[in-house]
């Protein structure tokens, strides 16, 4: 509930009525209530000013610097057509100033059912679609003519801010881990990466906090707010903020959905773009983005004792596991330390982290069906032997379901794909549902004759589907080849 306060109420203090004056010269009107708002973390106290018709923002910021940039930003980006508040009036001083209220629907806020189930709505699937065919019109157009200068607190991306985000990934998370590693070789790997990412640089705008806590919604239409944090900067830091944001629980078709939407729009602004060479240098992003939120962290959960930010930690772990699929191999120590850091058997053991657990199983059927250890009982049972049998041909013997010898075999012969699809019809709904009701686990088992073929192919991409559509965790256990993942 909002704090309220009147006019003349001996609480309020010099800067408040500074406020109160500027809304009476733009309106014309005196400020009948005043409902100080959330701040979001940040140091600027935010107001919302009514009088007769008129309902306003009023800022009252600690920087006069930061004030600036925002103040001159704004006039930008809505001078270039740009859907931002516009800003009425400032302060003599420039500590205060009064801007226009878009109303109190954050994107953040508008899809949290999708980020609390797992399961997105259409309509939550439109609002993000949209935010991110908006982004290039901000990073072209309101780089277009901009003064840097106005930016702070620096004037563009540039080495010594990549040099501290990465040292306080070292620092503040990687070490408080207890996960020993070489500190010269991951720093010549860090030289490396900084090196890579100053290419590309562009004149384009790096709004650089592009979140969803930072859109609002008017009329089902994005419109975008503290940006006074930007600078000149490559393109692909904000869609690696947005799109592969810790927390956000986005699965990974609803990713590819918003990625595709950011390509169709920036292709007005780079017509002869290659999609493959942008997702390259995107994937680097991604990774720096994965290691300056971990060690953001990593400062607030173990060295500041604020539980909330471990109870983060398992997601973005889980967003770097998912990247290192494919390895980094021009960083190769690096590459190295980050996938024993994903393995270590701490940040699967978070409490906080209340994600379902699909467990996945391959197995033999001659060595009996595995047991369910986590108490619960129920799942699925799935007979692979009616499917056409590779390993009834001596050339197959020497694979397993998860080579591609197998897969042609399997896939070719057609069977593999239509007992699949029954699968997953039953699959999807009950993970579904589970989710909704907070369940914890479900095990989900395929057996054949020797666990080798059928049923690894079929707990392998089980694990690829449930892992595009909902944001779980899943482990995949073949029993008879001794092979156990989180995936």
């Amino acid at each position: 509930m909002h704090a309220k306060y009147e006019i003349h109420n001996s609480m309020a203090n010099d800067k408040t009525r500074i406020l109160e004056i500027l809304f009476k010269n733009y309106t014309g009107r005196e400020v009948g209530e005043i409902s100080e708002l959330s701040a979001s973390g940040s140091n600027r106290r935010y107001f919302r000013l009514r009088g007769g018709n008129f309902s306003i923002i009023g800022v009252i910021g600690t920087s006069l610097e930061e004030n600036r940039a925002f103040c001159s930003l704004s006039k930008h980006f809505y001078d270039k057509g740009i859907k931002v508040p516009r800003v009425f009036a400032v302060s003599d001083d420039g500590m205060a100033y009064i801007q226009e209220d878009l109303g109190d629907i954050q994107l953040y806020k508008a899809v949290s059912h999708g980020r609390e189930s797992g399961e997105y709505s259409s309509y939550e699937r439109m609002l993000l679609c949209s935010t991110m065919e908006k982004l290039p019109r901000i990073q072209f157009k309101g780089g277009e003519d901009l003064d840097w200068g106005v930016c702070y607190p620096e004037p563009a991306f540039g080495e010594r801010m990549i040099m501290f985000d990465l040292n306080y990934f070292k620092y503040c998370f990687l070490k408080a881990t207890g996960l020993d590693f070489h500190e010269v070789k991951l720093q010549e790997d860090f030289e490396k990466f900084k090196d890579d990412l100053l290419l590309d640089m562009g004149n384009t705008f790096l709004y650089r906090d592009f979140q969803a806590r930072n859109v609002m919604i008017r009329d089902d239409q994005p419109y975008f707010i503290d940006f006074q944090g930007g600078r000149r900067g490559p393109i692909y830091y904000d869609v690696a903020s947005f799109i592969w944001q810790a927390r956000a629980r986005y699965p990974e078709d609803l990713k590819s959905e918003m990625l595709s939407s950011y390509l169709r729009a920036l292709r007005s602004y780079v017509p002869d773009l290659d999609e493959d060479a942008f997702r390259e240098r995107l994937r680097l992003f991604i990774l720096f983005r994965n290691l300056q939120v971990l060690g953001a962290y990593g400062f607030r959960g173990y060295f500041e004792k604020k539980p909330h930010f471990l109870a983060s930690v398992p997601f973005a772990i889980d967003n770097l596991r998912k990247l290192l699929r494919q390895p980094f191999e021009q960083y190769p120590y690096m590459n190295e330390v980050l996938t024993k850091l994903t393995r270590m058997h701490q940040f699967y053991e978070i409490a906080e982290d209340k994600r379902l657990e699909v467990s996945i199983y391959s197995f033999a059927y001659k060595k009996g069906i595995p047991v369910d250890n986590s108490g619960n009982g129920g799942g699925y049972v799935f007979d692979c032997r009616s499917i056409n049998n590779p390993g009834k041909y001596e050339y197959y013997r020497q694979f397993t379901g998860m080579d591609k010898e197998v897969i042609k075999f399997l896939e070719d012969d057609g069977e593999v794909n239509t007992f699949l699809m029954h699968v997953y019809s039953l699959v999807d709904p009950h993970v579904k549902r589970f989710i909704e009701r907070k369940f914890t686990h479900l095990q989900v088992c395929f057996g054949c004759t020797g666990g080798q073929h059928r049923s690894v192919y079929c707990a392998e991409h089980l694990a690829a589907h449930l892992s595009s559509r909902f944001d779980i965790k899943i482990q995949v256990t073949h029993r008879e080849l001794d092979i156990e993942k989180m995936v």
